[in-house]
């Protein structure tokens, strides 16, 4: 096996700095060892790694369950699809296989709520806070609530931030997407956006996603820069452009028959603990970002552009049809609401 450069080792060190001290603030002083065996599991998977806003989040919750059951529930936390898949998920939800997974909410769109798909309008949202005001809302809960006719408990909404185009060269303006192969999760508001934008979409798991950009299978991708950072994509793709063109964000959400089954006194302790892991992770979010953007820089090698306001008015202007698409599908009383809500 080959041994690690000194280059190689540097351009890691940012990235290990930036994940420990995340990890470090997401466990609890906790000593797992400690605790009593559990009578209870609970098995909550999720697709992405565990040092991203929603893996700090879960092994936040993991950790709050253990402290205040005593060790009497374990979460058994599965990150990175080593349970389950995009692909399988939502099924093994409904199944029984697994009591609780994070998914984006583009995967809603799938079960039969398409209205989770406004979450991924392009330029629907200028910020985290304009997205709060529905995620935790009455709007947001509306839709929380509806999940129980495929047997799920929606129970909480949670933040990843906006994602950006990558590529192995600037995607600044709609003339810079005609003819590539953009890898994109199942979404059929997102495969429009990249329609309308010139692209080819093509979806793919987002485990399948960085050996696909690396062998060409695609060309480029979108992504929050915390994603893109801790799938080391900028070790295969070349250009990252701050398009900040729209939302990515989750639902936790547990099987319903199993929620049901739980004694009142675990249900409220595991709902608090969940509620408070989620606002760490949206805090955490807010600045994540940020800090992966900074570890890019350090680190070298991405070319990290900014489009120019008419570049981004062409972009704006392009995707429009997607806004009207998504309207007559699920009714315009859906981004009626929505719009409502972020202008409250």
């Amino acid at each position: 096996m080959a041994t690690p450069t000194t280059q190689d080792q540097a351009f890691q060190q940012p990235r290990r700095r930036l994940l420990q001290g995340l990890a470090a603030a997401a466990v609890l002083p906790a000593a797992f060892a400690r605790a009593a065996p559990a009578a209870l599991t609970i098995r909550l998977s999720h697709v992405v790694a565990e040092d991203t806003p929603k893996g700090l989040a879960a092994k936040r919750f993991q950790a709050l369950v253990q402290e205040r059951s005593g060790g009497r529930i374990l979460v058994t936390v599965y990150p990175d699809a080593r349970l389950y898949g995009d692909h399988d998920e939502m099924q093994a939800l409904q199944l029984g296989a697994v009591e609780m997974l994070a998914p984006s909410l583009s995967k809603f769109g799938r079960i039969g709520f398409p209205e989770f798909e406004l979450f991924d309008l392009p330029y629907l949202f200028p910020d985290l806070a304009v997205v709060r005001r529905i995620t935790q809302g009455a709007l947001g809960q509306r839709m929380l609530d509806r999940l129980a006719r495929q047997q799920l408990v929606g129970l909480g909404f949670m933040d990843n931030g906006f994602k950006h185009m990558s590529a192995n060269r600037p995607l600044l303006e709609p003339a810079h997407f005609v003819g590539m192969r953009m890898r994109i999760q199942a979404s059929r508001v997102i495969a429009a956006q990249m329609r309308a934008l010139g692209a080819r979409p093509v979806t793919l798991a987002f485990s399948e996603t960085r050996q696909a950009l690396a062998a060409h299978v695609v060309d480029g991708t979108e992504n929050p820069i915390s994603n893109f950072w801790t799938q080391s994509m900028n070790e295969v793709q070349t250009d990252l452009s701050l398009t900040q063109h729209a939302y990515l964000g989750y639902a936790f959400v547990a099987n319903r028959r199993f929620w049901n089954a739980m004694a009142a006194s675990d249900r409220e302790l595991v709902g608090t603990a969940l509620r408070e892991a989620l606002e760490f992770g949206n805090q955490i979010a807010d600045t994540q970002n940020e800090k992966a953007l900074a570890a890019l820089r350090d680190a070298g090698g991405t070319r990290i552009h900014t489009p120019t306001p008419p570049q981004m008015a062409r972009m704006r202007q392009a995707v429009e049809p997607v806004h009207t698409g998504l309207a007559r599908r699920i009714g315009a009383a859906w981004l009626d609401d929505a719009r409502k809500a972020i202008e409250s």
